[in-house]
């Protein structure tokens, strides 16, 4: 499973960066240690990245943002006046990209939901329901949704 494609695949070899997002607690100590040592080990790695979200929910994430500006301020590193969208941003699970914030979501299942994923990183998303199962979504699926999503007008929240 998931041990095995992280221990044995060559990563540093296609230079991809691998980072997971979510709550490493509930997971075995020894996978813990397995996502530590390859995160270090690929972290220099920049041709590709490789965001792998185990454990995750887009609760989860937006809680454990809130906890860490909550010690920072305890702590005194941080005033009230500090927190805004930006700092909020920099604790999210998804500081660890560059670009954490998805053009095009494609949700498969037939399902007309986000699932607690990804919320705040969403916010200006646009989404695309299929309703194929992700084992049969194919290249024709993907060619529709991208299709569907370069006939849209991207806003970002905006009315014009």
């Amino acid at each position: 499973g998931f041990s095995y494609l992280i221990s044995y695949f060559d990563w540093s070899r296609g230079g991809i960066r691998i980072s997971v997002i979510g709550d490493s607690t509930k997971l075995p100590t020894s996978l813990q240690k397995l996502i530590n040592e390859v995160e270090e080990t690929t972290k220099h790695n920049s041709r590709l990245q490789l965001i792998v979200a185990v454990s995750y929910s887009g609760k989860y994430d937006v809680v454990q943002a809130c906890r860490s500006i909550a010690e920072k301020a305890k702590d005194g590193q941080i005033q009230l006046d500090d927190i805004n969208e930006s700092l909020i941003e920099q604790e999210l699970e998804t500081n660890c990209t560059e670009h954490p914030y998805p053009d095009l979501l494609i949700r498969t299942s037939g399902e007309l939901r986000v699932s607690n994923f990804l919320l705040w990183q969403l916010a200006y998303t646009e989404l695309f329901f299929a309703q194929e199962l992700w084992p049969d979504f194919r290249k024709d699926e993907f060619v529709d949704a991208l299709s569907s999503y370069q006939q849209r007008q991207r806003r970002y929240g905006g009315r014009h």
